[in-house]
């Protein structure tokens, strides 16, 4: 678990998010709810598997989760520190979950400590993608999942939206093609068991993608 001086990126993702915190969930209900209904049902998580959660946000994947199972073990930990206010208050009826502020590069966790990393709607804000890799693969028991679910650069319309942040978002590192994902998961040691593009309206193009790392 080495620690990592704050990057210029996760500063201001941050405080972005802090700010945001207490409209994020009204501000993006929409995209929210579409995004991540799709997630849990894409993902098909084991109700026995112990769960981290990396930039989880206001704990609404948590809050779907539980509700589907309330007995499932989850750990959700994110940057921002308002986030995570909105997710205990959310979620303080379950015992079973926690939360903690950390970077993705970074986590406070002893090695092979979970059954399944998840990630949603964040991978184009870390800054130094194989070290968040290679700390999703260090927290992982063996043969453990990986499910991410990120923006997709193949459509025009996303590689318009990812040029215009680069420019006026400090708060952006990069989208990905689906084929750039997938060379990044297995030049870090995962092998991709399945994967799949989804549009939800004419803007938005996801990538959904299951990956195990074999240690």
């Amino acid at each position: 678990m080495t620690q990592h001086v704050e990057s210029q990126i996760e500063a201001t993702v941050r405080q972005q998010y802090n700010q945001l915190a207490t409209q994020y969930d009204r501000r993006w209900q929409q995209y929210i709810t579409n995004t991540l209904v799709f997630f849990k049902d894409w993902m098909q998580l084991a109700p026995s598997a112990i769960v981290l959660d990396i930039a989880c946000g206001t704990g609404e994947l948590e809050r779907l989760l539980l509700t589907q199972n309330p007995q499932q073990s989850i750990t959700g930990v994110d940057i921002s520190d308002e986030m995570l206010r909105q997710a205990q208050q959310k979620l303080k009826s379950f015992p079973n979950i926690a939360f903690q502020v950390a970077t993705a590069r970074s986590l406070p966790f002893q090695s092979c400590q979970f059954d399944v990393v998840l990630s949603a709607n964040s991978f184009h804000y870390f800054d130094q993608p194989d070290t968040v890799l290679q700390e999703m693969q260090r927290v992982l028991k063996p043969n453990g999942k990986l499910l991410l679910l990120d923006w997709c650069r193949d459509s025009w319309v996303c590689q318009m939206c990812d040029w215009v942040l680069q420019w006026f978002d400090p708060a952006h590192k990069q989208c990905y093609t689906q084929a750039e994902l997938h060379t990044l998961l297995t030049s870090n040691q995962f092998q991709i068991v399945r994967s799949q593009k989804v549009r939800f309206g004419w803007l938005w193009e996801l990538m959904v993608v299951e990956a195990i790392y074999l240690n």
